[in-house]
C-alpha cells in the first residue's frame, strides 16, 4: 500500500511503515500525512492476524521533521476545536499502532525533532545510528508550542517528572549516546544499513514475550520514576516550580507554563486522560498569537537567514583563511576569539605589541574557563591561541583576505588606519569597518576601493552575541556583501544585510528605546517605573541600565558628531528630549555611565547596583500622571515604528532581517516574534490606531507616515 507520504509493506509477518513525503526533503505532519496515517493504521488493524512485528522507518536522510508549521501560522482562536480534533486524530493512530500486541521498532536513521521524536516514541524499541551529528528531542517550547503528540506524557512516564523537565521545559536536545544513557533509545548501530537487520532480530527475539510489545506505562506493574505529584518530595518541588518558571517567563510566554501543567496534571491521571490534557493545552497554544509570532521568526525567518536569502546570488561561496583586525580593545579581541575558535588565522594589530598581547589574552581567558570545566582539551586551546598573531606592525597584515577595523568611533582615526592597512590585503581581498554608528559610505572615502569596503557590525560581547549586521555602502558591490555574509556564517553567527544610514538598523532602533526611556524620566515618570515596565514588556534590561552600560558619554559623543555632520551639510540637528536629558546627566551632573563610576545607577564596590538616589529629586514630578501600559507600549512601539521606517526607507530590505535583527541585536522581546512581527501579529490597523494615540500624546516619534503604512502592507508575509 503506497500513499503520498507513507509506504506500507507486509512481508513475512513484518509490517514496514516507511515515511516518505513526496516532493519534500523531510517528513512532516502535514494534512496529507494525517490522512495517510489514518489509512495505514486501519490497514494494520485489518492485517493484525498476519503481523508479528511493525517497523517504523524513513526514506529521507532524517527520520522525521515534525509538525506542519505553515498550517499553524494560518490558525486562529476560532480554529481551536478543529485543531484539538486533528491532534487527537494523530494520537489515536499512534495508539492504534502501539497497542496491537506486537512489537513496534523505530529505526532512527537521522534527526527526529518535535513531532518527529513523538513518531519515534511510538516504537516500543528504538534503534538509532550512533552519529554525534544526529539530534533528538522536543524543541517546541522555543517556538511557543508544547510537545502535543504524546511527547510530554510519554517522556514524563519514561523519565519521571523531575528528570523529564530539561527535555520538555528547556527543550534540551540530545544525541544518540545520551538517548541510550537516559533510556529513551535502546540500541545503537554504526550505520543506517544495520537498522533493519537489528529491528528484525529484536522482533524475532520478542515473540512470545508480551512485555516486548508494550510500553512501560501500559504494564500492570508500572510506577512513575521518582514518584507522582502526591509524593511529598515531588510535591514540595512542584509547589515552587510555577513561581520559578514565572520569574523566567515574566508571564509573557504561555508555552512553558502549559508544558509544566500538562506534565503535572498528566502524572495524576491515567495515560489516555493525560494524552487528552496534553492535546488541549497544545490546541490552545497553536491557535494563540505568541506561537504564531515565535514560529514566524524562530523557524521561517531563521531559515531565511541561514539559507542566505539576503545574500547576493551568483557569487561563489567564500571561505576566509587569514583575517586581520585593527584594534585589540573589547571588540577587536572578541572578534579575534570568534575567528580563531572557528579555525581562521587571525592577525591582531594594535599600537603596541603589549596592547595586542592583552587583546589575545581575552581568548586565553575564555578558553581557559572551558579547559577548567573539561569542555576543551589543553591541546585544542593551544591550537586556537596559535592562530592569533598579536602585532604592532602593519606589515604582518600582508596577505589577509579580509581586514576589519575595530578602533574608536572617530572618523579621522578610522580613515588613518584604513589607509595604512588596506594596501596589505591579498589580491581580491576586502576591507570592513566594525562601526556601530558612522555611515559606511563616509568611511569608505578613505578607501582606495570603496566597492570592496563594507560594514561588519559585531555586537558586544562578541563571544555571546550571535547577530552581525552587514552594511552596504553606496559603492559596495555584490561580491563583497556575499563574502561578508559567508564570513559571518563561517563564525557560526547570524548575518543580516542592511543599507547605509546613520546608525544603520540596530543602533538607530536601539537608540529610540534608550532615548524614549530617558525622555520619560525627563517628563517626571519615576525611574523605577520605567526600568520595571521595560522588563515586564520583555526587554532584557531597562533603558536607563543599558545607557549606563554603553556609556552616557558615548551617546553624547555620537550626538556631538551628529551635530557636526549636520552643520557640514548646512543643517541644524535638533536633539530629542531623551538626548537632551542624557547630555545634561553627563555635562551638568558628571554622570557618564558605569565605566566612569556611575550614571543613572550607582555601583557600590562589592554591592548590588541601585538607581542613583538623586534622580528622584532632579527629575520626578509628583503631579505627573502615568499609566503602566502606556510606559510599556512607548518602549516597544517606539522601536517598532523605527523598524517600520527603516523598512520603508530601504535601510532594511526584508522582514526577516528586521525580526531577527531586533531580537538578537537589540533584545526586542522574543514573544513578539521581533519588531515587524509585533506589528503583523496584532494587525496593521490595530498597530496604526495605537500609534496615532501615542503620537497625539507623546510626539512625532510614534507617527506613521503614508509611505511607512504603505510599506508595511507591501511587505506583509503570507502563509
Amino acid at each position: 500500500m503506497i500513499t503520498k507520504t507513507i509506504r506500507y509493506e507486509l512481508t513475512n509477518g513484518i509490517a514496514t511503515i516507511t515515511f516518505d513525503e513526496q516532493g519534500s526533503p523531510v517528513n512532516t505532519m502535514c494534512l496529507q500525512w494525517q490522512e495517510d496515517l489514518d489509512a495505514i493504521a486501519a490497514q494494520v488493524v485489518k492485517d493484525k492476524a498476519q503481523i508479528k512485528g511493525i517497523v517504523l522507518a524513513s526514506a529521507k536522510s532524517t527520520f522525521f521533521a515534525g509538525a506542519d508549521l505553515k498550517g499553524v501560522m494560518r490558525s486562529t482562536e476560532a480554529d481551536g476545536p478543529r485543531v484539538f480534533k486533528e491532534i487527537e486524530r494523530i494520537k489515536r493512530n499512534f495508539r492504534t499502532l502501539e497497542t496491537q500486541g506486537v512489537p513496534v521498532v523505530s529505526c532512527l536513521n537521522g534527526a527526529a525533532l518535535g513531532g518527529g521524536w513523538e513518531v519515534a516514541l511510538v516504537g516500543h524499541h528504538r534503534i538509532a545510528v550512533n552519529n554525534p551529528k544526529i539530534q533528538f528531542g522536543l524543541p517546541e517550547i522555543t517556538l511557543g508550542l508544547i510537545p502535543g503528540g504524546g511527547g510530554i506524557t510519554k517522556m514524563t512516564r519514561v523519565l519521571g517528572l523531575m528528570a523529564a523537565q530539561p527535555y520538555i521545559l528547556e527543550s534540551k536536545l540530545f544525541g544518540p549516546e545520551e538517548a541510550l544513557k537516559i533510556g529513551v533509545v535502546h540500541e545503537l548501530v554504526a550505520t543506517a544499513e544495520e537498522l533493519m537487520p537489528r529491528a528484525l532480530a529484536f522482533i524475532e527475539a520478542a515473540q512470545g514475550k508480551p512485555e516486548a510489545a508494550q510500553h512501560v506505562w501500559d504494564r500492570k506493574d508500572y510506577k512513575m520514576p521518582g514518584g507522582t505529584p502526591s509524593n511529598p518530595k515531588i510535591a514540595g518541588m512542584l509547589s515552587v516550580a510555577p513561581a520559578v518558571l514565572k520569574q523566567k517567563t515574566r508571564g509573557l510566554y504561555p508555552a512553558p507554563e502549559a508544558a509544566l501543567a500538562a506534565m503535572v496534571e498528566g502524572a495524576m491521571v491515567d495515560f489516555d486522560t493525560a494524552m487528552r490534557v496534553e492535546s488541549r493545552y497544545l490546541a490552545g497554544l497553536m491557535t494563540g498569537g505568541v506561537a504564531r509570532n515565535m514560529i514566524n521568526t524562530f523557524f521561517f525567518n531563521m531559515n531565511a537567514i541561514k539559507g542566505g536569502q539576503s545574500r547576493p546570488k551568483d557569487v561563489p561561496r567564500y571561505q576566509p583563511k587569514k583575517v586581520g583586525i585593527l584594534g585589540a580593545g573589547m571588540m577587536g579581541s572578541g572578534i579575534a576569539y570568534a575567528q580563531a575558535s572557528k579555525g581562521i588565522a587571525t592577525v591582531l594589530k594594535d599600537v603596541s605589541v603589549e596592547a595586542a598581547e592583552k587583546g589575545k589574552g581575552y581568548t586565553t581567558k575564555l578558553t581557559q574557563k572551558r579547559v577548567d570545566k573539561g569542555q576543551m582539551s589543553a591541546e585544542k586551546q593551544q591550537g586556537i591561541l596559535g592562530l592569533i598573531t598579536p602585532t604592532a606592525s602593519a606589515q604582518d597584515l600582508k596577505g589577509c583576505d579580509l581586514i576589519i577595523e575595530a578602533v574608536f568611533e572617530q572618523r579621522e582615526l578610522k580613515a588613518m588606519v584604513t589607509k595604512e592597512a588596506e594596501p596589505m590585503l591579498a589580491e581580491g581581498g576586502f576591507f570592513a569597518s566594525n562601526t556601530s554608528t558612522l555611515p559606511i559610505s563616509g568611511l569608505a572615502q578613505a578607501s582606495a576601493k570603496p566597492q570592496k569596503f563594507v560594514g561588519i557590525h559585531f555586537f558586544s560581547p562578541v563571544d555571546k552575541m550571535k547577530l552581525v549586521e552587514i552594511i552596504r555602502g553606496k559603492d559596495t558591490d555584490d561580491e563583497t556583501i556575499a563574502r561578508a555574509y559567508d564570513y559571518v556564517q563561517a563564525l557560526g553567527k547570524l548575518p543580516i544585510v542592511v543599507n547605509d544610514s546613520r546608525g544603520f538598523y540596530t543602533s538607530r532602533t536601539f537608540g529610540t528605546f534608550v532615548m524614549e526611556g530617558a525622555a520619560m524620566l525627563g517628563e517626571g515618570i519615576p525611574a523605577p517605573v520605567i526600568e520595571n515596565a521595560a522588563m515586564q514588556a520583555g526587554m532584557p534590561v531597562g533603558p536607563l541600565a543599558v545607557l549606563d552600560e554603553t556609556a552616557l558619554s558615548l551617546s553624547v559623543h555620537v550626538l556631538e558628531q551628529t551635530r557636526v555632520d549636520f552643520q557640514k551639510e548646512g543643517r541644524q540637528y535638533v536633539a530629542t528630549p531623551g538626548e537632551t536629558l542624557v547630555e545634561r546627566m553627563v555635562k551638568q551632573h558628571h554622570r557618564a555611565g558605569r565605566a566612569a563610576g556611575g550614571g543613572f545607577y550607582d555601583y557600590p564596590a562589592g554591592g548590588k547596583k541601585h538607581l542613583w538616589p538623586e534622580l528622584k529629586a532632579l527629575f520626578e514630578k509628583p503631579g505627573v500622571e502615568w499609566n503602566l501600559q502606556d510606559v510599556k507600549d512607548r518602549l516597544l512601539y517606539r522601536q517598532a515604528v523605527e523598524t517600520a521606517r527603516c523598512l520603508a526607507e530601504g535601510v532594511l530590505t526584508s522582514v526577516h532581517d528586521g525580526n531577527i535583527g531586533s531580537i538578537f541585536g537589540i533584545g526586542f522581546p522574543a514573544w513578539t516574534g521581533g519588531a515587524l512581527q509585533f506589528i503583523y501579529g496584532q494587525g496593521i490597523e490595530s498597530f496604526e490606531a495605537r500609534c496615532a494615540e501615542l503620537a497625539a500624546r507623546h510626539g512625532s516619534g510614534f507617527a506613521l507616515g503614508e509611505a511607512v503604512k504603505s510599506s508595511l502592507r507591501q511587505h506583509q508575509p503570507a502563509y
